[in-house]
């Protein structure tokens, strides 16, 4: 179904070097899950723009564009600070869809545009553009989200990189399970590889163009390969990164209702 254009439908690892308990292993994981996590994106009130590329198979120029910017409300209970996690995309290109929201409250995701006479509940898992899905365009927190294991170690490029498995600790997460590369060293996500419950692969992502911003180098670039439509790809290209005094009452239906800024 469309509303007004928009489809409310984005094993040859190393041995480790010697055996330790499974609790040590698992703490070792989710340290390396934080750290991931910390350059993924900041840990106060962020906005930034994303262009989203569709490419097909053979094409050298995307066939489908959308921009959005979006400000994420994310928040770790550090110092007192109450855990937060919300965002609100707004519609800047194609100009037809200028005016069109979505709202994400933690799992809950809304999309609202001014023909609609309230916000209606969409799933993240639902189609936006090309490979990318609803939930694809907001920064998801893996440590909040899934439960992890440190499989060993891998080669991935000319790193070497930490291959984990996630698993999600509710049925609200969109992706049940997660394997996922870091690079050693540095901490920087490489690829995550996206599967449903009975193992079946989803979608590859790609980390890529790490550059300064926000104090930490970090991926302006996102890859998306959608394993179950064709062999095209999607392309997240990220700027105008900035922190930004985002209050808890422009992350709610009334607002977006009232025309989001």
């Amino acid at each position: 179904m469309k509303i007004n254009g928009f489809s409310p439908a984005v094993a040859c690892s190393l041995s480790l070097m010697f055996l330790a308990p499974a609790f040590a292993a698992d703490d070792k994981a989710a340290e390396i899950i934080r750290r991931a996590d910390e350059i993924r994106s900041p840990n106060k009130p962020f906005r930034y723009t994303v262009a989203v590329q569709e490419y097909k198979e053979s094409d050298s120029q995307p066939g489908n564009k959308q921009i959005f910017d979006i400000s994420m409300r994310f928040i770790k209970p550090e110092n007192g600070e109450r855990a937060d996690a919300r965002s609100l995309i707004r519609f800047v290109y194609p100009p037809q869809d200028k005016g069109k929201v979505m709202l994400s409250d933690w799992y809950d995701l809304w999309f609202y545009t001014p023909e609609l006479r309230r916000p209606i509940p969409v799933s993240r898992q639902q189609r936006l553009v090309g490979q990318i899905s609803n939930g694809d365009v907001i920064v998801t927190n893996f440590d909040y989200a899934y439960d992890s294991t440190l499989l060993g170690e891998e080669a991935c490029g000319p790193h070497l990189c930490y291959k984990l498995a996630l698993v999600r600790k509710t049925e609200e997460v969109t992706y049940p399970k997660i394997t996922y590369y870091v690079e050693k060293e540095s901490y920087r996500p490489w690829k995550a590889a996206y599967y449903s419950l009975d193992d079946k692969l989803l979608k590859e992502v790609l980390y890529q163009n790490y550059q300064m911003t926000l104090g930490k180098v970090r991926p302006m670039r996102i890859i998306v390969r959608e394993a179950r439509h064709g062999k095209g790809h999607s392309v997240m290209e990220y700027s105008n990164v900035r922190f930004e005094s985002l209050p808890e009452s422009h992350f709610s239906r009334e607002y977006i209702q009232r025309g989001a800024r």
